[in-house]
Parts: C-alpha cells; structure tokens; sequence
C-alpha cells in the first residue's frame, strides 16, 4: 500500500505537533513531506530531523536564515511566509493538507489545495467563518472532500457516516462551558489571561482557548457546521456539557438521535481524518461510562456570553458579516492576552465592529481579505490604538 503523502500546515502548534504524533504512529502508512510552521524553531528543527519533509516554510525571512544555520545539511527548498504556506499546500506528493494554522491566513491555502485536487483535514476554523461559501464552493466544483478536524464537526461527521442528508433535521454542538462556566457578568470583571488559559479539558492553543471561555469558539463552530453539513442556522443548537464525553450530536426527521462518545483527546479525530474512511486503532483508553457517572446538558448563559449570539447573528445575516465577526473577534483577542483589553470588552469591541459594517456578497478571496483588514483595523481603533 502506497503512503500517504501529509502536508501540515501550521505544524508547531497544538493540533500540528498532535498531527504529527498520530502520523509517526503509522509509519507504513504516512509520509510526511511538507511542513509549515512560525517562528518556533526549536520545536520546527525536530520535526524536520525526524520527519524529513521534503519543504518547509517559516514565517519570514529571518526564521529562514536561523532554520539555515541550524540545519546546515538540508537540502530541501525553505520559503518564507505566504509563499512557504501556499508552496506546503500545493506541494506535488502531498495527497492530503492538514490546515492547522491559527487565523484567516489558513484561508488562501486551503482554497490553494482544494484547487490542486489536494484533500484537506480542516483544523482552521476562520477558513469556513470567513469564507465558507467560496471554499463549499471548491469542494463541490473540485469533487474533493473537506474532513473536519476538530472534535465536534468530526463528531458530527461520523454520525452522519451511511446516512442521509435528506434525513437531517438537527445539529447538536456540544460546548464545555470553559473555565468560566456558572458566573455571571459582574464575576467576569477582572478576569485575567491566565484565568482564560485554565481550560478544563482541553488542551489547546492560547486563541483558541480564550474563544471558548467567551463561548465564541462555539459560535465559530455554528458558522462551520452551517457550512460544512449544510444545515440552516435554526436547525444548530448548542448545549453545555461539563463533562466533554459527548462531542457533538445529530438528529434525524424520524426522531432519532446519534452521539458520539469519547475521553477528551484531539488525537482521535486527527487520527479518523488522516485515515478516513478507515479507522486505525489506536492507543485512547476505552470510554468507562461508569467512571465518567453523570452526563449532564445545559443551556448556554447567552446575557454572560454575548459572543454565541453574536455568531449566530453573523451567520445568519451572512456575505461578510461572518468574516468581520472573527477578524475583529481576533484582534479584541490578542489585545486581552496583552493585558490592554478586559475579558469583557471582548465581545463589545466585536458587536461594535460588527454594528458598523453593511455585508456585502465576497465573490473572490480579495473581497473577504478587504473586509477582513478593514474590521482589524476598526477594531484596533476602537480598542484606542492607531491602526
């Protein structure tokens, strides 16, 4: 059996080195021949030593020069930026993109992969949020699949294995809650980034773990779901469960439902995307429903957690509305990590954002990279810092 040939863009970070795990798990069966990462080389040098791509990109020429001193006997070609992202995603023995970079800049390439007939296992939440219906768009055109990553769209995804679409009635996403869950507004006020970063069980990157104790990675994950399973809005719901056991659920039109169940563990999901159709075994401990004792679901404290609101709001009205949700949801982000915005303001400087802009419909990737630097730009002025 010929392997697969893995390209993992964004692989320093939490999902790409869990990517790379799972790969170096089955070595008969995956070969790793291009990677894209930032400015961690400790970590980047490493993965090339033992992984030997065949490419790799960094994020700018300086990490270029360093990647060179340090590695002084590699061969292969080391691009610099948007040009090493876009090189990883279209690589010519790449047979399936692993999009695991954090931010709108995962969009291009995908949409670079999906255009070469590559498949892509999706980890990039902005991809679908900003521009789902041009990336929906390639998949349909291209007759490609797009296999969701994170672990409740993958969920979803193998509930709805031999069934069909016409059956469909509802999408259950499941949500722990973060590390907040239970207060209220007032208790909210002087959160710090070390208190957003404890999430309680999950093990994820720094974004991606304030998003889910605003609840916006839930909101993200809505606008994904809509896109990928093509669901109406109305028909996703979001419920709380403490426990992460039940990642997501789906419905049907006769009444029934389907859930699938596991330990908290991204592997799993990175695991079934990198061999789908098939499943490999695996070294997840099995699920002891007895110690896990109680499953518990709860509605979602939408007045504490404006941002689901805020999402669905998005989505519903759609064209770019989507797109200026998270870029200024990301900016507001990354001004909390630097201590310059409070938790709360978070999801005031993204309605505020929102509040301005008149949606338009994107045709091409420009016309969502355009509105995405205008809502940075807004938002950091409303933040009280020149753009």
């Amino acid at each position: 059996m010929a392997k697969k040939g893995l390209s993992i863009l964004g692989s320093t970070g939490s999902i790409g080195r869990q990517t790379l795990e799972v790969a170096g798990t089955y070595p008969d069966r995956y070969r790793v021949v291009a990677l894209a990462a930032g400015r961690n080389l400790d970590v980047l040098v490493q993965q090339v030593r033992r992984f030997c791509p065949e490419m790799v990109g960094v994020a700018d020429e300086a990490t270029r020069q360093e990647f060179r001193s340090r590695l002084p006997g590699w061969s292969g070609p080391i691009l610099a930026g948007e040009e090493g992202l876009a090189e990883a995603a279209t690589w010519p023995t790449a047979d399936l993109v692993v999009t695991a970079v954090v931010g709108v800049v995962g969009l291009k390439p995908t949409l670079l992969a999906l255009q070469r007939g590559k498949g892509v296992a999706l980890a990039n939440k902005e991809t679908l949020v900003a521009g789902g219906d041009l990336v929906m768009k390639e998949v349909q055109t291209r007759g490609r699949q797009l296999l969701p990553v994170d672990s409740e769209h993958s969920a979803v995804f193998q509930c709805l294995q031999g069934q069909s679409q016409r059956d469909l009635a509802r999408i259950i996403l499941t949500a722990s809650g973060g590390p907040f869950h239970g207060q209220e507004s007032r208790d909210l006020a002087g959160v710090t980034a070390e208190g957003a970063l404890a999430h309680p069980n999950w093990r994820m990157g720094p974004k991606i773990t304030v998003d889910s104790a605003t609840l916006m990675n839930k909101g993200l994950e809505v606008i994904e779901a809509h896109h990928l399973f093509g669901v109406d809005y109305q028909d996703i719901d979001v419920v709380v469960h403490r426990q992460s056991i039940v990642h997501s659920l789906v419905e049907f039109r006769d009444g029934s439902v389907l859930a699938q169940l596991g330990w908290p563990d991204m592997k799993l999901p990175i695991r079934y995307a990198l061999s789908y159709p098939e499943r490999l075994p695996g070294d997840n401990p099995s699920l002891d429903l007895v110690r896990v004792g109680q499953l518990t679901f709860e509605t979602p404290d939408r007045n504490t957690f404006p941002a689901l609101a805020l999402a669905y709001r998005a989505g519903q009205t759609g064209g770019t509305m989507p797109a200026v949700l998270n870029a200024a949801n990301e900016v507001a982000v990354g001004f909390f990590l630097a201590g310059r915005l409070r938790f709360l303001q978070i999801a005031d400087i993204t309605r505020r954002v929102m509040d301005q802009h008149i949606p338009l419909t994107p045709r091409t990737l420009e016309d969502i990279l355009k509105v995405d630097t205008w809502a940075r730009e807004e938002a950091t002025r409303l933040v009280g810092v020149n753009p």
